[in-house]
């Protein structure tokens, strides 16, 4: 089971999802760009950059905003079928090597398309390569083409995700590591090296607040990332989690919440900084503890820092840090 810390450890951060991906080639340049980014928002001080998950695309796409298939009602998917996706897992391993400081976190990763061992594996290493700086954001996704693709069936994706986050758990923290199950047996396995992190690699549960994503969040999650209606007001859906996760003998008190800043423009279309954090201090209050932010960002590493260091300062102001 996931370990949660203390409400006093829990450092409120200021979190950042360039795009790594692209309605087409990026041509010119390549994907540069994503990788300076990642610098300048190190340099500026935020505190988590967040990458998304495609592995392929079909061309069902009207499918993202069907809530019944796992979408939200007027979303729009950001590219056509032929667009550009990044492995997100191999971006962060990248940003990892460029930076000091700011965590990873994947926003969100369908862990049900990968092979267990072999995400546990791979999470432990870039996490033992970052100094413990990942966060693994998961969830069942939204297109049944991925899963065709990968030769794992679409019907009871929930549980597959279930079986995937408990086999890494146990590869992350036993020594030797069993399991067992109708699909998936081991016993007496090493998977070396673990996490740095203590209980694995923390888990963010994402997911409209249904039975069975309260169950997974109570059994596995560190964190929350709303989705669907629940991303409207994310406190309300915080208040059931916290019941969820007493109901399960949790302590509710280190548990973490992401929620989006609505950025406020100043005079000149630019980012009014301090009008933009000035409700972080109420949604902190409530609970919220990752305040995400999504920009267009400059393609040039000191016009990105530049731009991203005001919100840095204003942010650390909000928060009292």
């Amino acid at each position: 089971m996931s370990k949660l810390h203390s409400l006093a450890d829990v450092t409120p951060a200021l979190s950042l999802q360039p795009l790594n991906f692209a309605a087409q080639d990026p041509g010119v340049g390549g994907w540069q760009p994503l990788l300076d980014q990642g610098r300048a928002a190190d340099a500026a001080g935020i505190d988590r950059l967040v990458v998304s998950d495609h592995v392929i695309l079909g061309e069902n796409l009207e499918a993202y905003s069907d809530p019944k298939l796992g979408g939200m009602v007027g979303a729009q998917q950001p590219t056509g079928p032929d667009g550009q996706w990044l492995d997100p897992l191999t971006v962060i391993s990248m940003w990892a090597a460029l930076t000091t400081h700011t965590r990873f976190m994947t926003g969100i990763l369908i862990a049900g398309l990968r092979r267990p061992a072999n995400l546990a594996k791979q999470t432990a290493t870039i996490d033992v390569l970052s100094h413990g700086r990942l966060d693994l954001g998961v969830g069942v996704g939204w297109q049944r083409e991925e899963y065709e693709a990968n030769g794992v069936p679409h019907a009871h994706r929930g549980a597959r995700l279930d079986q995937t986050l408990e086999i890494c758990q146990r590869l992350w923290t036993e020594e030797p590591a069993a399991y067992a199950s109708e699909e998936v047996s081991f016993e007496k396995v090493h998977c070396n090296p673990k996490p740095l992190q203590p209980g694995g690699v923390p888990l963010w549960i994402s997911g409209t607040l249904n039975p069975n994503v309260l169950k997974r969040i109570a059994r596995f999650g560190s964190g929350w990332i709303p989705w669907g209606p629940d991303t409207m007001n994310p406190i309300a859906g915080l208040a059931r989690i916290r019941q969820a996760l007493e109901a399960a003998g949790r302590d509710a008190s280190g548990f973490q919440v992401s929620s989006y800043l609505q950025l406020t423009q100043g005079d000149g279309g630019s980012i009014d900084a301090e009008q933009t954090m000035a409700a972080v201090p109420a949604m902190l209050e409530a609970g919220i503890t990752d305040f995400r932010v999504t920009l267009n960002l400059p393609k040039e590493l000191a016009a990105c820092q530049d731009m991203l260091a005001p919100l840095v300062q204003a942010f650390r102001k909000a928060v009292g840090r």
